[in-house]
């Protein structure tokens, strides 16, 4: 009750009506290290109920009559999410350690153990005592759940007989199966130097994606207006309940539990934990949006989503120091490095429009792993296709953009993710001028790269060249292992600042011309490979 995120997601619960929702509320007095009492001294009870919540109150949770009539009561409390506040005792039973803190995280030991048997009534011996009508209660539940289990077969029989396409349309969900042809009539995006902010091409990218996969639902934690995260017209989650008059920020369509937009307020960490709630429960493709350096507030979230490989989709956006005005205290910097460090998290950051489309499908197609995509804010050219390799080439974490123009040993290698990408591109034309060859690598996933055969990582960065030059604007922890001890970066290691993005792109020296300088400084100290 004091962790922040259950505030969060209780607000959420009360506000949206969550009447199926039941908590036992465990009050015990106890945490680990001593009474609650020494920082905690809240009424639970009354901020439930100033939530909206219906709350209830057990004395003893040792009287389990109480206890079921307390839930049969909220069950039948359809309107409001139901909070018991159960007193217990901690450890009961045990003389010398019930209700302290030394229950609560080691065991009681030998001693303590005998003396609440014998202080309970309980056989001393055998050590660990299962009794026959316990035994015989429990495997009881496996004869009632095969009932059940029969009976929800025969139910969902009868819904296939009576409508069969809906029918096929949950079984389909809850596999987790996704539709033929899901992903096609996706948008493609035109060469365009001048292009725009790959968080605008994923809003495009998400309403083809909304037409294809109805199980498609999520929402920002109050950015809809700058993650470009809503789905149009597909309506808003709320209760048909609540007054619609004068409600600012409605996505359109449905204004019930119909609605595919969730409103999770300023509530990242709770936003967090109802995605991968949705994950969990299965029949879903779950999301949730912010800016990126407010991915700190969610990663307890975000990396469970990880741990129980979950197929959330975390979509940040603002994502470098190209946010501009907002100064460093919205500028991610160590978040790339951050998310990359967590297992088995796709972290995306595409360098165009069309990039942006792929790690879409990227996200989708990985019902089995997370993925986090980073978008820029500010506009990015998008790549004409034409001259540059496919923007396919994110399926493989890292891919030659210039496979015709760079040499099978070129001289150096410029590698870069995201909204530098453009910085390799300009680069390459005024190295050439100066007799230099380059190979550019589009590098919007480690993850992905690490899984390909070592024949195509190869083939990317091959190991003959090894004046290789990373551009990002982030840490620079971590790229050593793709651009050896022999390369170097143009990255970021310090906090940003408060001006137009541009300027502050020109001042930190993320430029074509410090780009083309790096990449010289470089061949100075290496030397160019023998094309011998």
């Amino acid at each position: 009750m004091m962790e922040g995120v259950q505030a969060e997601a209780a607000s959420l619960a009360g506000h949206l009506k969550l009447g199926k929702l039941i908590v036992l509320y465990d009050d015990n007095g106890i945490s680990l290290a001593g009474t609650t009492s020494v920082s905690f001294s809240e009424d639970v009870r009354a901020r439930f109920a100033s939530y909206g919540w219906h709350v209830q109150a057990v004395e003893n949770g040792n009287d389990l009559g109480a206890v079921d009539k307390a839930l049969r009561a909220a069950q039948q409390v359809g309107d409001r999410p139901s909070l018991i506040a159960v007193r217990t005792i901690i450890g009961f039973g045990a003389p010398h350690k019930q209700g302290t803190f030394h229950v609560h995280g080691s065991p009681l030991g030998p001693d303590e153990v005998k003396a609440a048997k014998e202080n309970l009534g309980w056989p001393v011996e055998p050590p660990f005592l299962v009794p026959d009508d316990v035994s015989a209660h429990f495997r009881a539940a496996v004869e009632r759940g095969a009932q059940e289990q029969d009976d929800w077969r025969r139910r969902l029989a009868a819904y296939q007989a009576a409508f069969p396409d809906l029918a096929a349309e949950l079984t389909r969900r809850m596999a987790g199966a996704l539709p033929v042809a899901w992903d096609t009539d996706m948008p493609t995006f035109p060469a365009d130097p001048k292009g725009l902010a790959t968080r605008k091409a994923s809003e495009g990218v998400m309403q083809a994606l909304a037409k294809k996969l109805p199980e498609l639902i999520g929402g920002s934690a109050d950015l809809d207006p700058s993650t470009f995260t809503w789905l149009k017209g597909q309506g808003d989650f709320a209760p048909a309940s609540q007054p619609q008059g004068g409600v600012q920020g409605a996505v359109g369509g449905a204004w019930d539990y119909s609605g595919r937009n969730v409103h999770f307020g300023v509530r990242e960490h709770a936003m967090g934990a109802v995605v991968n709630g949705m994950a969990y429960h299965g029949g879903f493709i779950p999301y949730g949006s912010t800016f990126l350096v407010f991915s700190d507030y969610m990663r307890g979230a975000v990396r469970l989503s990880a741990l129980a490989r979950l197929g959330s989709i975390w979509v940040y956006t603002h994502d470098s120091i190209g946010v501009g005005e907002d100064g460093p205290t919205h500028q991610p910097v160590e978040h790339f490095l951050a998310l990359r460090a967590i297992p088995d998290l796709l972290f995306i950051r595409p360098g165009d429009a069309n990039e942006t489309a792929w790690a879409w499908k990227i996200a989708i197609r990985n019902r089995h792993r997370p993925t986090a995509l980073a978008l820029t804010r500010q506009n990015v050219p998008t790549l004409d296709r034409t001259v540059y390799a496919s923007a396919e080439g994110l399926t493989r974490g890292a891919y030659v953009l210039n496979p015709r123009a760079a040499a099978a040993r070129p001289d150096i290698i410029l590698i870069a993710t995201g909204s530098e990408v453009q910085l390799i591109v300009a680069a390459e034309p005024v190295l050439a001028a100066k007799g230099i060859t380059a190979r550019l690598v589009s590098m919007p996933c480690w993850e992905l790269f690490e899984e390909q055969s070592a024949e195509y990582r190869e083939s990317v960065l091959p190991g003959s060249v090894t004046a290789r030059l990373a551009v990002e604007m982030g840490c620079s922890l971590g790229w050593e292992r793709w651009t050896g001890t022999d390369g170097a970066t143009v990255t970021l290691d310090r906090f940003g600042a408060s001006a137009p993005g541009e300027v502050l792109m020109k001042e930190f020296g993320f430029t074509t011309e410090r780009v083309v300088g790096a990449a010289e400084s470089l061949l100075a100290r290496t030397g160019r490979p023998s094309r011998s």
